[in-house]
């Protein structure tokens, strides 16, 4: 089907039917409708590739993530890409798997696309490759790694607001000794975490013992290895706050392996609140991290520099809020009684 052909059924120009696709508010009303109609009639698609090289604008914005297999990154995508398709732009998506070569063709392929702007939801991105896209005039919205500047907006997750719930939870259900278990701390996201964990105890007055702290890598694998290193501690915590959700499943499982249960010897809280938490057995009480609210303020704040993209002013940062979500793997610490220590006779809290 071509243009042409739309064009003589709505008795129009092609040109007409042109600007009724692109710039609609230039055509009368009651001519746009018959021309609409004719396009529904026809089942006439315009060719995007055809409308760029006129408008001179892609349509398309660029979503780099760090790691496609965990969950909470399809989730982000499909987040972004619902308000993007509600606002008549596509999406590019590319994943980097915290590889800085693999990043680089990244931004190289967003370039040859002539995204509109790019999302840029992972911990790590070296600066020449923030100089390439910036040279380009591209508008770049970063998650907790970006410094606001020209056409650079900046998403702040506030880590410590989730935390602090977490470990206030589970001092109230009577647990003193609570370990942490990050992700690799090489990513700053991971450090961020880490450190509110540590202060979060800090203001109640309890040390953060290094042998309560371990390092994973926000794989269910990590989380299982980094559980089995606490639980060989000498006097191992009787809860544990996992750096994301895929780790606590991995510190779930082996806490089972040890021959303990979930929450009754262990209570576990997880990060993100990724949708298979839920589902876990028991359901997993996890901090969670809208990714439908960081899609729609990164999408907003790429448009914003899309519709002023001349006025290059300094660009804002955008506070995400954290939240504990209780579920069923936490529960009252163990009581001492002597040497014995005896299980909670409370149910778990839900």
């Amino acid at each position: 089907m071509k243009i042409q052909e739309v064009a003589r059924r709505a008795q129009v120009s092609t040109a007409t039917v042109s600007r009724t696709i692109n710039n609609p508010s230039m055509v009368d009303p009651q001519t746009a409708k018959r021309v609409w109609k004719a396009i529904e009639d026809l089942g006439y698609y315009p060719n995007t590739q055809a409308r760029s090289l006129v408008s001179g604008r892609s349509r398309i914005l660029g979503l780099i993530v760090s790691d496609i297999t965990n969950p909470f990154f399809p989730e982000l995508i499909k987040g972004f890409e619902d308000v993007a398709t509600q606002n008549g732009y596509d999406i590019l998506v590319s994943s980097t798997n915290y590889d800085p070569a693999r990043m680089a063709l990244c931004v190289r392929r967003m370039l040859e696309r002539k995204v509109e702007g790019v999302a840029i939801m992972t911990s790590e991105m070296a600066k020449q490759l923030v100089d390439q896209l910036a040279h380009r005039k591209v508008p770049m919205v970063f998650l907790d790694v970006g410094t606001p500047g020209k056409r650079i907006s900046n998403l702040v997750v506030d880590y410590a607001m989730g935390v602090n719930e977490a470990v206030d939870h589970l001092l109230a259900l009577g647990h003193r000794r609570i370990g942490f278990i990050s992700g690799p701390l090489k990513l700053k996201s991971a450090r961020i975490r880490r450190s509110a964990f540590l202060r979060s105890l800090g203001a109640y007055g309890i040390d953060g013992e290094k042998r309560l702290v371990e390092e994973g890598d926000h794989t269910v694998d990590g989380g299982l290895q980094a559980m089995a290193r606490v639980l060989e501690s000498q006097n191992p915590p009787t809860a544990l706050l996992a750096s994301n959700d895929l780790t606590a499943l991995g510190a779930m499982r082996a806490v089972r392996r040890a021959g303990l249960s979930v929450p009754g010897d262990v209570s576990i809280v997880g990060f993100d609140d990724i949708r298979l938490a839920e589902f876990t057995e028991p359901p997993l009480t996890t901090v969670r991290l809208s990714r439908t609210e960081l899609a729609e303020r990164a999408f907003h704040a790429l448009l914003l520099d899309v519709d002023e993209l001349h006025t290059a002013r300094v660009r804002a940062e955008y506070v995400i809020e954290t939240h504990l979500v209780i579920r069923e793997t936490t529960c009252p610490a163990r009581v001492r009684r002597g040497p014995q220590t005896a299980r909670p006779t409370a149910a778990p809290v839900s």
